[in-house]
C-alpha cells in the first residue's frame, strides 16, 4: 500500500483462534528460537526496546511488554491453560478466537521463551504494522455486458451479503442506498470502539477480557432481525468513516450509479454491506480487531446470508500461511463457505523504481484467498490500452516458518490470482452527517486533489473521489464474486476462484507473477457460473459428490469460452492455479468436479490440510447449522486431489527464466495463446489416475504421488530467494549483489537486487510502505 505521506496505512495487531493444526513441534528446549517471530525475538532481547506500537516498558514495574498473538496447538477451543499462564506471568488476554486456534494480549517480554516453550503453542507474532492496500468499472469489467438470469432477473448482487472490514462505510450516502432511498449498509459493528475500550490501551496487567470481548462479539450471532427490527439494526452514526477508506471500497464493491456524472456504479449494485470496522480515525488499527472482524463475520455468514469478505489491507508476511493469524483466519472464513478477497498490495517498485518481486502482504498470502493485484484500465471502457500498475505487489509470496526439522519451509506461492481495475477509480466520498465532504473525512481533507479530479460539482452526500491501488481492486473482485453467487448461489468459494482465473483475460507482456491468470472478465464468469449445478456446497458440505462427478446443470452445457463487450472480442485466459505452484487447464476442470473445489481443503505442494465446522445446536432464535462453533485443522487424510482428465500445463511455460520470460515469466498472455493452439504440452499432462495424496506420510514429507508411487513436480518452486526449478541450481547463473547467498538456512535481506534487475522482497513490511506508489495512481 502507498505509504502515510501518499496513501492509506493500517496498523494491525491481533490474535487469532487458529485451528490446532498438526504441524510438527519441536521439543521445549528448541521451541523458543523458530516459535518466536524474529523481530518479535529481537525487539524483546534488545536493551531498549524500540518504537513500534506493540513493545513498550511499563511504568508500573519498569518491565517490558509485548502485545501479542499466539497462535496455539490446543485440542481447547477456550484455551484455558495458556490463558492461565499468562495471567501467571503477569500478562493479559484479550481476545480467544474462533476463526483460528488462538488468541491475543499482553505478556511480559521476558516470559516469551517460556510461553514458546509449551507444547499448546505453535507460534507467537507481535501485533505487526500493516498498510492499507488502497459506470467505468461495471463496463471495462464487463458487468454491465452480464445476460439476465431467465431473461427476466438482472444479476446486481441482490439478496448477495459482502462484508468489508476497513475504516467503516458511510450508510447516509447516496451511493449505498436503494431505489427507495433506503441504506443498503444492513449491520455496523465497530472493533475499533471495542478494543479502544480496554484499561490502558490494551496494555492493563494481569487480567482475562476474553469471556467480555466474545460476549460482546457475538451477540445474536444467528439472529437477524426483520421488519421494523430490521430498521432499528440499521447504523446511525453521525461520522460512519472518519478515515474515508472504507466508504470508497465498499462503493466499489457495491454502489449504486446513474444519479450523476461521472458514474460512480460499483459492481454489485444491489448487494447488502455488512459494516465492520476494524481501522480507526487515521486509517490504522489492530490484527487483534480485524480477526475479531472475521469472527463476526463468520458467525453470522449463515443467518445473514454474507457470501463475501473484502479485506483491503494488508500486514507484513513474515510467517508462512500455515501460521500466520490472519492467514489462517482468512481460511477459517473460507471453510465456513466465505469468499475472501484481499488485496495483494502496492509494493511493486521499490524508491528507485525497480521492480519488486516477492512483496504479497497477508492475508493475500494465504491459498485459499482471492489475491488481487491492480491494473491500470487508462480511464476508458476497452481493454486494448490496458496495462499493469507498477505499483501493484508481485508474487511469489515469501512468508516462511521453520519446521521440526530445523528446515525453513517458505510458502512461495503464485500470486496475485488475479488483477482488476484499480488505477483512479471513482468511488463514494464519507462524510460527517449533513455535512459536505471532506468534512469528517481525513483522507479526503489531506488529499483534496483526490475529490477535484472528479469536478467542482459536489452534492451534499453524492460527492465523488478518485483513488488508486490494490485496495480499490480487490472490492471489484468481492463485487464480482456476489455476482457469481446470485447467479449460482452453490458455488464454493474456490469455485468461486477458478471461474474467476479461467475466464479473465491476460494483459499483453505482464507475467504470471504480475498479472496471475489476468484481468477480471465478470460478463464471462456469470455465463460460466451459470453453466454449473446449483448444489455443489451442499453436496460438498454433506459429503455427497464425488471426483468426477457431473458439474453441468440439467441441460446446460460449457459457454463458448471468449466474451464480447466494449466493441472487442477476446478468449479466455483458460488457466488455474492449484497446488501453489501448478497452472492447470481443460473443460474437465468444469464439466467434472474436482476435490481441490471442497472450501475446507488446502492444498501447497506437499501439504494437505483440513478445516472441519462444527455448529451450535439450535435456540429459540437460530436454527442448528448455523453459527459455528469450532473450526479445527488437521491434516487431510488420503483422497484424490484433481481427476485424470484435468491437464498440466507447468512443462508449457518452462522452466523458470527472467531472461528467457519462461516459467514463471512468462507472459500469462502468450501461455494461454500457446494453449489456444494446440501445442503439445511438453511435461504438462493428465495423470492416468490423477492426484493421489499419499498416505501415512507426515506434514514434511507428504509429496503428491499417484498410484504408482511416481513423485510428481512440485510445480514451480522458489527456493530461498529467486526462483528454482526443483532440484537445480539457479537458472542462468543469476547472482545476488552484495554478498548474499541462496541457500537453505540463510535469511534474505528485504529488497535486495538481483543480476537482471529484479528485487525480492521478503515481505510487505514498512520498507515496502515507504516506496509504494501514490494513491493518485499512474498515467
Amino acid at each position: 500500500m502507498p505509504s502515510r505521506r501518499t496513501a492509506f496505512r493500517h496498523l494491525l495487531t491481533s490474535a487469532a483462534v487458529v485451528a490446532a493444526m498438526a504441524l510438527p513441534t519441536t521439543s521445549p528446549a528448541q521451541a523458543a528460537s523458530p516459535k518466536i517471530a524474529q523481530e518479535l525475538a529481537a525487539a524483546a532481547a534488545a536493551a531498549t526496546p524500540p518504537v513500534t506500537s506493540w513493545i513498550r516498558r511499563h511504568p508500573a514495574d519498569n518491565r517490558v511488554y509485548v502485545k501479542v498473538l499466539i497462535t496455539a496447538n490446543s485440542a481447547d477451543p477456550s484455551l484455558a491453560s495458556l490463558r492461565q499462564a499468562i495471567l501467571g506471568q503477569g500478562g493479559s488476554v484479550h481476545y480467544v478466537y474462533l476463526s483460528v486456534r488462538a488468541l491475543a494480549g499482553v505478556v511480559p517480554a521476558a516470559s516469551l521463551p517460556l510461553l514458546a516453550a509449551r507444547s499448546d503453542v505453535l507460534a507467537i507474532t507481535p501485533n505487526r504494522l500493516a498498510t492499507r492496500t488502497g459506470s467505468l468499472v461495471q463496463n471495462t469489467t464487463g458487468a454491465s455486458a452480464i445476460p439476465k438470469i431467465g431473461g427476466t432477473v438482472s444479476v446486481n448482487g441482490a439478496g448477495v451479503g459482502i462484508a468489508v472490514l476497513d475504516s467503516g462505510i458511510d450508510w447516509d450516502h447516496r451511493s449505498l442506498k436503494d431505489a427507495n432511498g433506503v441504506t443498503r449498509v444492513v449491520r455496523a459493528v465497530d472493533f475499533v470502539a471495542l478494543s479502544k475500550g480496554f484499561a490502558e490501551g490494551g496494555w492493563v496487567r494481569k487480567v482475562d477480557l476474553s469471556g467480555l470481548a466474545t460476549a460482546l462479539m457475538t451477540a445474536s450471532a444467528g439472529y437477524r432481525p426483520t421488519g421494523a427490527l430490521a430498521a432499528l439494526a440499521r447504523p446511525t452514526s453521525t461520522l460512519p468513516d472518519p478515515y474515508g477508506h472504507g466508504t470508497v471500497v465498499a462503493s466499489i464493491a457495491a454502489g449504486s450509479g446513474g444519479y450523476r456524472t461521472p458514474d460512480p456504479g460499483g459492481v454489485a449494485p444491489a448487494a447488502e454491506l455488512y459494516d465492520v470496522r476494524v481501522l480507526d480515525a487515521n486509517g490504522t488499527g489492530q490484527t487483534s480487531d480485524v480477526l475479531a472482524g472475521l469472527d463476526w463475520v463468520i458467525q453470522r455468514n449463515r443467518s445473514h446470508n454474507i457470501r463475501v469478505v473484502n479485506l483491503s489491507l494488508a500486514a507484513n508476511a513474515t510467517d508462512s500461511f500455515l501460521v500466520d493469524p490472519l492467514a489462517r483466519a482468512a481460511r477459517s472464513a473460507t471453510a465456513a463457505g466465505l469468499v475472501v478477497v484481499a488485496a495483494a498490495g502496492n509494493a511493486g517498485k521499490d524508491a528507485a523504481g525497480n521492480e519488486v518481486y516477492g512483496a504479497i502482504g497477508s492475508p493475500g498470502i494465504e491459498p485459499s484467498v482471492i489475491t488481487v493485484g491492480a491494473e491500470n484500465p487508462k480511464a476508458s471502457d476497452p481493454r486494448l490500452d490496458d496495462l499493469m500498475t507498477s505499483f501493484s505487489s508481485r508474487g511469489p509470496t515469501r512468508s516462511s516458518v521453520v519446521l521440526s526439522s530445523g528446515n525453513r519451509w517458505v510458502d512461495n506461492l503464485i500470486k496475485p490470482d488475479l488483477v482488476a481495475p484499480g488505477n483512479r477509480l471513482i468511488g463514494a466520498v464519507a462524510n460527517q452527517r449533513n455535512a459536505p465532504a471532506p468534512t469528517g473525512n481525513l483522507l479526503a481533507t489531506t488529499y483534496p486533489d483526490l475529490m477535484q479530479a472528479v469536478g467542482t460539482n459536489q452534492p451534499l452526500n453524492q460527492e465523488l473521489m478518485q483513488l488508486s491501488g490494490t485496495s480499490v481492486a480487490a472490492p471489484v473482485v468481492a463485487g464480482a464474486a456476489a455476482l457469481l453467487l446470485q447467479a449460482n448461489p452453490g458455488l464454493t468459494p474456490p469455485l468461486v476462484k477458478a471461474i474467476l482465473q479461467y475466464t479473465a483475460q491476460p494483459l499483453p507482456g505482464a507475467n504470471l507473477l504480475q498479472q496471475g491468470a489476468g484481468v477480471i472478465n465478470i460478463e464471462g464468469a456469470v455465463r460460466l457460473a451459470q453453466a454449473l449445478r446449483t448444489d455443489v456446497r451442499s453436496q460438498v458440505e454433506a459429503g455427497t459428490l464425488s471426483a468426477g462427478a457431473n458439474l453441468l446443470a440439467p441441460g446446460k452445457s460449457l459457454p463458448v469460452m471468449a466474451s464480447t463487450f466494449n466493441g472487442q472480442t477476446f478468449n479466455w485466459g483458460r488457466l488455474v492455479f492449484a497446488g501453489g505452484g501448478h497452472l492447470l487447464t481443460g473443460n474437465a476442470l468444469f464439466t467434472t468436479y474436482q476435490p481441490i473445489y471442497d472450501h475446507r481443503l488446502t492444498w501447497v505442494r506437499e501439504v494437505a490440510l483440513r478445516n472441519a465446522v462444527s455448529y451450535k445446536a439450535a435456540d429459540p432464535l437460530t436454527p442448528a447449522n448455523t453459527v459455528p462453533s469450532a473450526i479445527i485443522e488437521s491434516n487431510a487424510s488420503n483422497q484424490m486431489l484433481l481427476t485424470p482428465q484435468v491437464v498440466l500445463v507447468d512443462g508449457l511455460a518452462g522452466s523458470n527464466s527472467a531472461a528467457q520470460r519462461k516459467g514463471l515469466f512468462i507472459p500469462t498472455a502468450t501461455l494461454s495463446t500457446l494453449l489456444g493452439g494446440g501445442r503439445t504440452l511438453s511435461g504438462g499432462y493428465a495423470l492416468a489416475n490423477g492426484f493421489v495424496l499419499a498416505e501415512g506420510l507426515t506434514l514434511a514429507q507428504q509429496r503428491m504421488v499417484n498410484s504408482a508411487g511416481f513423485v510428481l513436480a512440485e510445480g514451480f518452486v522458489l527456493a530461498e530467494g529467486f526462483v528454482l526449478a526443483e532440484g537445480f541450481v539457479l537458472a542462468e547463473g543469476l547472482t545476488l549483489g552484495s554478498g548474499f547467498v541462496l541457500a537453505e538456512g540463510f535469511v534474505l535481506a528485504e529488497g535486495f537486487v538481483l543480476a537482471e534487475g529484479f528485487v525480492l522482497a521478503e515481505s510487505t513490511g514498512d520498507a515496502a510502505a515507504k516506496v509504494s506508489k501514490s494513491i493518485r495512481g499512474e498515467n
